[in-house]
C-alpha cells in the first residue's frame, strides 16, 4: 500500500530528523504503516539502523513488501508493536523512538503506552522521541484545515481527535521525557522533540 501524506511530508520531516538524530544512531519506528518512510529514512541516513513497526498485519505485509523491494542493509526487519500495549513492546537496543502521525487516530490510552515504552526503551540520559502530526495548542487558533480534520476523526472514532499539545508534553514528563524542540512544519503539522531524563 502507498500513502499520499508521505510524499508531502518526507524531506521536511527528514530535515529535522538529520539535525536532531545521532549519526550513526538506533532508530525504532512506532506505527509504521505503508513503511514507506522507514524505507526513505534508511535510504537517507544510511549509517542510521531503522527498525519499523505496526500492530497491523496489513500494515506489517506492505512494510516488508516495500523493503524487499528497497533491500537495504540498514532497514531491519518489520516488529509487530502495539504502541499501547508497552508491556508487550520487544526488547529492542535504540537511541531513538519516533512515530508519525499516530497520535491523532488512535485513543488516548496508545499515547500513555507510547511515552512509557519509549521511556523503557530509550537510553538515559538523552534518549530522543520524535513525534509528528497536528496538534491543538493553547492560544493558538487552529487552521481551518486542522478543525475540519479533527471533526472528521471524530466523526470516525469517538476515541481519536487532535490531541492538546500541553497534555502531550505532561503525560511525556510524567515518564521522564521532557519536550526541548518544537518545530513547526508543513500543512499545519509539528515535530516535538523529546529528550529522555532520569
Amino acid at each position: 500500500m502507498a500513502s499520499p501524506a508521505v510524499a508531502r511530508n518526507t524531506d521536511p520531516i527528514l530535515a529535522v530528523l538529520k539535525a536532531h538524530l545521532p549519526a550513526r544512531g538506533r532508530v525504532l519506528e512506532i506505527a509504521s504503516g505503508s513503511g514507506e518512510h522507514a524505507i526513505a529514512f534508511a535510504r537517507a541516513l544510511p549509517l542510521t539502523t531503522w527498525t519499523p513497526s505496526d500492530p497491523s498485519p496489513e500494515a506489517r505485509a506492505s512494510i516488508a513488501a516495500w523493503a524487499a523491494e528497497a533491500a537495504l542493509a540498514n532497514l531491519n526487519p518489520v516488529l509487530d508493536l502495539d504502541a499501547g500495549r508497552p508491556d508487550t513492546w520487544p526488547p529492542v537496543d535504540v537511541q531513538a523512538v519516533v512515530c508519525i502521525n499516530m497520535i491523532h487516530i488512535s485513543p488516548w490510552s496508545a499515547t500513555g503506552g507510547l511515552m512509557a515504552g519509549a521511556a523503557r526503551v530509550l537510553p538515559d540520559p538523552g534518549g530522543l522521541l520524535v513525534l509528528y502530526g497536528p496538534f491543538r495548542e493553547a492560544d493558538v487558533p487552529l487552521a481551518p484545515s486542522n478543525e475540519a480534520f479533527d471533526a472528521s476523526l471524530k466523526s470516525r472514532d469517538s476515541a481519536w481527535g487532535l490531541r492538546e499539545v500541553e497534555a502531550v508534553v505532561a503525560l511525556a514528563r510524567s515518564h521522564g521525557l521532557h519536550l526541548t524542540r518544537r518545530t513547526e512544519m508543513p500543512a499545519n503539522n509539528l515535530m516535538l522533540l523529546f529528550r529522555r531524563v532520569g
